[in-house]
C-alpha cells in the first residue's frame, strides 16, 4: 500500500486529534479506497454497521460519551439511509461527522449518468438536502480540501451539530501536506462590554431573592458541567432538571429535587421551580415531550436565563456571553450575596417501593426496580416509549450517564445509540431501555454488540406493540399491533455463544428481581432480559403527559 500522505489521511488525522478512535459505517463502492486508509491508520479503528441508519445513531451515541462522533456510508443510498440520524443528532445538539464517498469529480463534472445517483447530472441533490440538517457541509475539491475539512470540523465542535464532508474518490487519494499545527478550535465569543453588562443587572437582581436552579442539555453540550459543578458545591441551592438533561447532576445529592416537567411534575418539583423568587435557569430548552405539551408556568421577570450565546435578566438580554462565562459570573454574584435556596417542602419524587412478589410485573415495578440494579458504572439509554418515560422521575445513582432522544423521539434509537455509547467508554456497562416495537426497527445492530463482545443489559419489554402510542390514541386499534418475535432467539440468532451471553425472562416482581441478581452476578456477559407488561400498562409519567399533551 502506498505511504503518500493524502487527504483521506488528513480528515482522519483531524479526526483522531479531536479525540475519535471509532469509525462506523457502512462500505459501498465509492468509499472502499478511502476504506484502505481507514484500515491502515494507527488510531481510529472501522466498526462496520449493519445499515447506514444505524451507523448515524452509533455515531450519535458515541458522540454523546466521547465529544465526537463519526460515520462513513457510500454516496446517495448510503447518505440518505443515514439522514435521520443525522436530523436527530442536529436536534439534539450532538456533534457527528458523516463522510460520505462520492463518484470521482471527473464523473461529476461530466454529468454522468452512474448508478446511487438521479441520473440527471446533478451530484449535489444530496448534500443540498444535509444542509437543511448540518451545521456545515462540503464538497471537498483537492486544492481546498484541506481548509474545508478544518472549517467544516471546526464548526462541528463549535456549534455541537452535525456536518457532512462529501469525499469524491480521487479527492480522498490525492496527496496533501499533513497538518502543520494543531486544529484550531472557535473559543469563547463573549465580549468584555457583554460580561460587565450582565454582572452589572445580577447585581441588582439577585440580592434578597431566594433561589432555585433548573439546568438541562445545554450545559452537558457545551462544554459546562464544570462550571455548574462549581456553581453546586459553592452556593448549595436546590436543584432540578428537566428529562432532557437528566443525570447531569448527582441525582443522589441532597441538593437534587428531581426532575421538572412542567404539570406532570410532582407538586414539591413545580412548586420549587414555578414559584422560587428567582429561577436559575441554565441550559434550558423546553420541549412538548420534557414539559407535557409546554404546560411550565415560569415567569421571565423572576428569571435568569442563560444559553449557549445570550443570558437574559429578567427582561434585560445581554450578547454575546457564552454559557461557560455566564454561570461563572453567576456563581461569582450568587456568593457575594450569600444567596440562600428556595425551602423545598415534603419528599420529593420519591421512587416507588419495588414489589418482589409474584404478582404480574407492572410498568412501575419495573423501572423501581431496574434503578435499584444500577451503578454509577452504568450508561443508561432509554428508548422513546414507556422505557423513558418510566425512567425519567427514578434518580440514578451518582457517575451513571443517560441518554435519551426526547426531542427527535425516533423509536429505535437507543439499540445502535447504545452500541456506540459503550464502544465510546469500554470502562462503563451499557444498559438498554426499550420496547419491542422500537427493537424491531433496529433489532440488526445486535449482531456488532456480539462481534465487539460488548457486556451490554437489554432489557427488553415485552408489551405487545407501541404501548406509548396506545396511550395516545388507538389503544385497541390494529396499527399499533407489532409481529409476535420469540426473543429467546434473539442473541444465538445474531452469533452470540452461550457462554458469552445470557437470555432471562421475567413476568413477576420475583422473576425481575432475581433475573437483575443473574445479571450483577454475570458482568462480562452481554444480557437480553425480557420483561413481560401488559399492552396497557404505561408509567403514570406517561399518562401525565400525554394528558398535557
Amino acid at each position: 500500500m502506498s505511504s503518500t500522505y493524502t487527504i483521506g489521511h488528513y480528515l482522519l488525522d483531524r479526526l483522531a486529534e479531536l479525540g475519535l478512535t471509532e469509525l462506523f459505517g457502512v462500505p459501498g463502492d465509492y468509499n472502499l479506497h478511502f476504506l484502505d486508509t481507514v484500515i491502515s491508520h494507527d488510531k481510529i479503528r472501522w466498526v462496520g454497521s449493519a445499515n447506514e441508519l444505524n451507523a448515524g445513531y452509533s455515531a450519535d451515541g458515541y458522540a454523546r460519551v466521547r465529544g465526537i462522533g463519526a460515520l462513513l456510508t457510500t454516496f446517495g443510498v448510503g447518505e440518505l439511509s443515514a439522514i435521520n440520524a443525522i436530523a436527530g443528532a442536529y436536534t439534539e445538539n450532538v456533534p457527528v461527522v458523516h463522510v460520505v464517498g462520492a463518484p470521482s469529480k471527473e464523473i461529476q463534472a461530466a454529468g454522468r449518468k452512474v448508478h446511487h445517483s438521479l441520473g440527471d447530472g446533478d451530484f449535489e441533490h444530496f448534500i443540498r438536502m444535509a444542509d437543511e440538517v448540518c451545521c456545515a457541509t462540503s464538497n471537498l475539491n483537492a486544492p481546498t480540501a484541506t481548509w474545508e475539512i478544518d472549517r467544516v470540523l471546526r464548526s462541528v465542535m463549535y456549534a455541537k451539530q452535525p456536518g457532512m464532508i462529501m469525499l469524491a474518490a480521487d479527492v480522498a487519494k490525492t496527496p496533501c501536506q499533513p497538518p502543520s499545527s494543531a486544529l484550531e478550535l472557535i473559543t469563547e465569543t463573549t465580549t468584555d462590554a457583554a460580561a460587565q453588562a450582565f454582572e452589572d443587572a445580577l447585581r441588582r437582581f439577585v440580592p434578597g431573592k431566594k433561589a432555585t436552579i433548573l439546568a438541562d442539555l445545554l450545559v452537558h453540550r457545551l462544554g459546562a458541567t464544570d462550571e455548574l459543578e462549581t456553581l453546586l458545591a459553592e452556593n448549595r441551592l436546590p436543584v432540578g432538571t428537566l428529562s432532557w438533561g437528566k443525570s447531569l447532576v448527582n441525582e443522589s445529592s441532597s441538593q437534587f429535587i428531581g426532575i421538572y416537567s412542567g404539570s406532570s411534575s410532582s407538586p414539591e418539583v413545580r412548586a420549587a421551580v414555578e414559584d422560587a423568587e428567582m429561577l436559575l435557569s441554565l441550559g434550558v430548552e423546553f420541549t412538548d415531550n420534557t414539559t407535557a405539551g409546554f404546560s411550565m408556568q415560569i415567569d421571565p421577570a423572576r428569571t435568569v436565563d442563560l444559553k449557549a450565546h445570550v443570558a437574559k435578566v429578567g427582561g434585560e438580554t445581554f450578547t454575546p456571553l457564552s454559557l461557560q462565562r455566564s454561570m461563572e459570573i453567576l456563581t461569582k454574584v450568587l456568593v457575594e450575596n450569600h444567596t440562600e435556596g428556595t425551602a423545598v417542602e415534603g419528599e420529593v419524587q420519591a421512587s416507588a417501593t419495588p414489589d418482589t412478589s409474584d404478582a404480574p410485573l407492572t410498568q412501575d415495578n419495573l423501572w423501581a426496580q431496574v434503578t435499584g440494579a444500577l451503578s454509577s458504572e452504568n450508561i443508561v439509554v432509554a428508548d422513546q416509549g414507556t422505557s423513558y418515560f418510566g425512567m425519567s422521575t427514578h434518580r440514578l445513582p451518582a457517575g451513571a450517564f443517560f441518554i435519551g432522544q426526547p426531542m427527535w423521539g425516533s423509536i429505535g434509537y437507543t439499540l445502535p445509540a447504545m452500541f456506540g455509547a459503550g464502544m465510546a467508554d469500554r470502562s462503563k456497562r451499557p444498559i438498554l431501555l426499550i420496547g419491542d416495537g422500537a427493537a424491531q426497527l433496529t433489532v440488526q445492530e445486535l449482531g456488532q454488540v456480539i462481534r465487539e463482545g460488548l457486556p451490554a443489559v437489554i432489557i427488553l419489554v415485552n408489551n405487545e406493540g407501541y404501548t406509548v402510542e396506545r396511550v395516545i390514541h388507538g389503544p385497541e386499534e390494529q396499527y399499533n399491533e407489532i409481529p409476535t418475535w420469540r426473543w429467546e432467539l434473539a442473541l444465538p440468532f445474531f452469533g452470540a455463544r452461550e457462554e458469552d451471553s445470557l437470555v432471562l425472562r421475567a413476568t413477576t416482581g420475583r422473576e425481575l428481581a432475581e433475573a437483575l441478581k443473574v445479571t450483577a452476578d454475570n458482568p462480562e456477559k452481554l444480557v437480553l432480559l425480557e420483561v413481560v407488561t401488559s399492552y396497557d400498562d404505561a408509567p403514570e409519567e406517561l399518562r401525565k403527559a400525554v394528558e398535557g399533551l
